[in-house]
């Protein structure tokens, strides 16, 4: 009971200070862009009164960079905007997959102290020009921080502008609040009927983000998209504002890996065993990673389980066991 108690303390805290561990927050609804835009809109015309920083460019990089405060790193480190550690950077630090392996990103006590440290982070001399755009030239600004290195992605500036026209953020640079209808506040369920894999459950339900994506469910605990005709991991990262290093990594994966059209690809990590069943078979052409895709566990998990090596093959009729032997 006592340690109860204390857990229960714990994450009451951790939740007050904006740090709800991933664990916690697992079985939680994720936030959507509209709870992320009410819950810091008011801090972001704050840090523009301070710092001359368009409003709508904070948002719209948080929302972008944080995937509306519910990525890795924003869970884990509350860095909303995906600094990375800088040689006099003495804080916190949380490593994460991203143009390198471990990448070193900054690691904050609160998501309010991203915030601070966002503007500061953009008062340093490489961003010097762009203070002397207006605060209502939102446009200019996000060209702007591709142009000075903030982020190498060629595509960075319509992103930003995108979001910011699409919930009209730039009303908050003039002077004007944003607002949303309460039914816009939460993701949107649609009847749909996915093609059933072997080993995977039929959903009746899915979420759609972006540009219309269904998110699915497989075995009612990994978050999957299904990838589209010539798209590679890159490209799936960005359609989910992740970092191409995790999506690799939860699919076991290089960073530069292609996947087929319909290929199930998990937007969160694989599991270490089956939830159901402790072997399969395997089919004609099968692989071990194939099989850990179909599964949603761990390919490394499933090369010790079996005795073998990831890249060993696999023979057609072969049991593949998905937990640990008995």
């Amino acid at each position: 009971m006592r340690i109860q108690q204390l857990l229960i303390t714990f994450l009451a805290v951790a939740l007050s200070a904006g740090l709800a561990p991933a664990q916690a927050r697992a079985g939680s609804p994720e936030q959507t862009p509209e709870q992320y835009i009410a819950r810091w809109k008011e801090v972001a015309v704050r840090k523009m009164k301070e710092h001359g920083i368009p409003a709508s460019i904070t948002l719209a990089q948080g929302l972008l960079e944080s995937r509306s405060g519910n990525s890795l790193l924003a869970v884990q480190g509350n860095n909303h905007f995906g600094i990375k550690c800088t040689p006099d950077w003495t804080g916190g630090k949380v490593y994460h997959d991203d143009d390198k392996k471990d990448d070193c990103f900054r690691k904050y006590r609160n998501a309010d102290q991203s915030f601070d440290d966002h503007s500061k982070f953009l008062g340093r001399s490489r961003y010097a020009r762009l203070f002397e755009l207006k605060p209502t030239d939102y446009k200019g600004w996000a060209k702007g921080l591709r142009q000075c290195g903030y982020a190498t992605d060629p595509k960075y500036p319509q992103k930003l502008i995108s979001i910011i026209e699409r919930y009209k953020l730039d009303n908050l640079d003039r002077g004007v609040d944003v607002s949303y209808a309460s039914r816009s506040t939460a993701p949107a369920k649609v009847p749909h009927k996915p093609a059933k894999q072997a080993g995977e459950r039929r959903n009746d339900n899915v979420v759609t983000i972006g540009d219309a994506r269904a998110v699915e469910l497989f075995d009612d605990r990994i978050k999957f998209v299904r990838a589209r005709k010539g798209e590679n991991v890159k490209d799936i990262a960005d359609a989910i504002q992740q970092m191409p290093g995790l999506v690799a990594k939860w699919n076991d994966m290089p960073k530069d890996g292609r996947f087929q059209e319909g290929q199930v690809v998990y937007i969160q990590p694989k599991r270490n065993s089956s939830k159901r069943l402790d072997r399969c078979v395997a089919d004609s052409g099968e692989t071990l990673w194939s099989i850990s895709q179909r599964y949603g566990v761990k390919l490394k998990r499933l090369a010790k389980y079996n005795g073998i090596q990831p890249t060993d093959p696999v023979q057609p009729g072969q049991q593949v066991w998905l937990r640990k032997p008995r």
